[in-house]
């Protein structure tokens, strides 16, 4: 039985020690016969590395290592070129200064392992000579591949300063690719997130972006399809929860299942937030505390074709960035005129869960409370104790701290409180269906629980008024909406909710069913 490559991101590894391989080669030719300079977006943890490394193998000549695969009668193994691989993956960098230090230390160990002499000693032009003598020493041009090209930046988005200078400090380094054009043979670079051409590749303008080319669509990822490799470890896998779990990411073309969660799932059978859990988002909670960002409005995100592709330091958007490091991903594109629109949604249901679950940590700062009334809010809407709703939701607003509220910048606009409840609810995995449009309307919240529906109104409201939240649902009919009879036993409630700013806390909760009202309509 071969193993399972979890973490492992070296090629010539996963084919001498037997590990699972999914054949990524075969794109790889298109690749190379289609251009010569291409970059690459996809999130963190998704095959960027192991496939630069499998680029890097190929054009050194290791024929061996490609047996049984595409490339293997579909190459020129004759022609061996210089590869330079940089890596920007390793480690959090702070400082411009550090950056610059480990270029220089990259650089200094090519040279001794090749045996060269360089006489310059500026980053740009250490890199350009390396390359020119390197095309001497293997009578070959050179092979460029950039591995996490951003990272530094990306390390350093909060502070735009220091990413700035990251930024300055990377564009010295890429700039040289551009002028040293005739000595190259292929360039390959790969990064988290797309920043703009002229802040960065300083006039590099025929680099190929086939981030969103359907032909490379599944260049990262498996499709499932390629699943049958791992087939000796699918036996009494439920394909239908695997998919719900940690497939969905769509870049134009078939829909691919992150790597990462397949390999560590396979490997424990259990369903878990395995590729949430290796990195922290909370450089975006900062940047939606700064934008006092409304949290539902995640369900309804569209950019247009510019914002999705390409951004800088001094232009950041959470939706662009949201996508970008694959917490949303495209659900569909529509063309209005001659734009382009694309709709995100979340991937799957890890990333649902893991990122409301986050959210919601982040906006109330009472992890113990929340993991305790998440499992009461289930019992609740399986039990149709609604009542108890509201004093679930009292005793958590008046459980925060009024300190609090002064130093927390989004507890100040009226949508926060539709946050919490929206991410109490998505956390649960709930099918949860923030600003709905009816016929008659746009109902706030709508949440779906097997046969049951539930239609939220939420209002901001002064002390002295009440009652107006339920009353629009009902006036409106937002529940029509849901009247499904090949639904068997559906069963609708409508909640109205409204919250004063001044007690900080919900001041009137109402509810009934649509079972309930009709009948009080045929007395």
């Amino acid at each position: 039985m071969k193993k399972l490559p979890i973490g492992i991101q070296t090629f010539s590894e996963i084919i001498r020690n037997n590990y699972c391989y999914v054949d990524k080669t075969l794109i790889l030719d298109r690749l190379v016969n289609n251009g010569k300079y291409f970059f690459l977006s996809r999130p963190r943890r998704f095959g960027k590395s192991l496939f630069l490394d499998t680029l890097k193998e190929a054009f050194s000549g290791n024929q061996e290592l490609f047996k049984g695969l595409f490339l293997e009668d579909h190459w020129d193994w004759n022609l061996v070129y210089p590869v330079i691989k940089i890596d920007f993956g390793g480690g959090v960098i702070k400082d411009p200064k550090k950056l610059e230090t480990s270029i220089r230390e990259f650089f200094q160990e090519l040279k001794e392992k090749e045996g060269l002499t360089i006489l310059n000693d500026t980053i740009g032009g250490i890199f350009r000579e390396l390359i020119v003598e390197l095309e001497k020493k293997y009578s070959n041009r050179v092979v460029i591949l950039i591995d996490e090209y951003d990272k530094p930046i990306l390390d350093n988005i909060t502070d735009s300063l220091v990413a700035k200078q990251m930024r300055d400090g990377l564009r010295d380094l890429y700039s040289v690719i551009k002028t040293s054009d005739a000595h190259i043979k292929f360039v390959f670079i790969t990064g988290v997130s797309k920043f703009s051409k002229i802040n960065l590749f300083s006039g590099l303008n025929n680099i190929m972006d086939i981030s969103f080319d359907s032909r490379y669509a599944t260049i990262c990822g498996y499709t499932e399809k390629e699943l049958t490799v791992f087939q000796e470890y699918m036996e009494n896998v439920d394909r239908d929860e695997l998919k719900m779990w940690y497939n969905g990411y769509n870049f134009l073309g078939d829909k691919v299942y992150n790597p990462f969660d397949i390999l560590l799932y396979l490997d424990s059978k259990i369903y878990k937030n395995y590729w949430f859990e290796t990195g922290s988002p909370s450089f975006l909670f900062e940047i939606m505390e700064k934008k006092k960002y409304p949290v539902p409005d995640l369900c309804n995100i569209y950019l247009e074709e510019s914002q999705l592709s390409s951004f800088d330091v001094d232009s950041i958007t959470l939706e662009n960035l949201l996508f970008q490091t694959g917490y949303l991903t495209i659900d569909r594109v529509e063309k209005m005129g001659t734009d382009f629109y694309y709709y995100l949604i979340y991937p799957n249901l890890e990333v649902r869960k893991s990122l409301t679950s986050h959210i919601l940590d982040f906006l109330v700062k009472e992890p113990t409370i929340q993991s305790r009334n998440r499992k009461s809010l289930l019992q609740i809407l399986t039990s149709r104790s609604l009542d108890s709703l509201r004093s679930l939701f009292q005793s958590f607003f008046a459980s925060i701290p009024h300190d609090w509220y002064r130093k927390n910048q989004l507890a100040g606009y009226e949508a926060y409180y539709a946050s919490i409840f929206y991410t109490y609810f998505a956390s649960l995995g709930l099918d949860v269906r923030p600003e709905e449009v009816t016929n008659h309307g746009q109902v706030d919240m709508v949440v779906f629980l097997e046969s049951k529906v539930f239609v939220f109104e939420f209002k901001v409201v002064e002390l002295t008024e009440k009652g107006s939240a339920l009353q629009q649902i009902k006036e409106k009919k937002y529940y029509e909406k849901y009247l499904d009879p090949s639904v068997e036993d559906r069963e609708i409630y409508l909640i109205g909710v409204e919250f004063s700013k001044e007690e900080k806390n919900i001041t009137n909760f109402e509810w009934d069913s649509l079972i309930d009202l009709q009948k009080k309509a045929d007395d």
